[in-house]
């Protein structure tokens, strides 16, 4: 049992972790919205997307 015994497996796994960019990440917002280009559809999920903020900001 010499000193890379037990070390094999556990550096295996970094080698497989996928690397994304910093400039390839997004912060799930989107970026362009009109209310004249909306339908109702858009609209109301606008309007579940603000619930479920408020709902999560009370619960922290």
């Amino acid at each position: 049992m010499g000193r890379g015994h037990k070390q094999k497996t556990r550096d295996k796994n970094k080698a497989t972790l996928p690397q994304v960019p910093k400039n390839m990440k997004s912060d799930g917002k989107d970026i362009e919205f009109s209310r004249e280009l909306a339908n109702q559809d858009d609209l109301e999920a606008q309007a579940r997307s603000e619930a479920a903020k408020k709902r999560a900001k009370n619960r922290s």
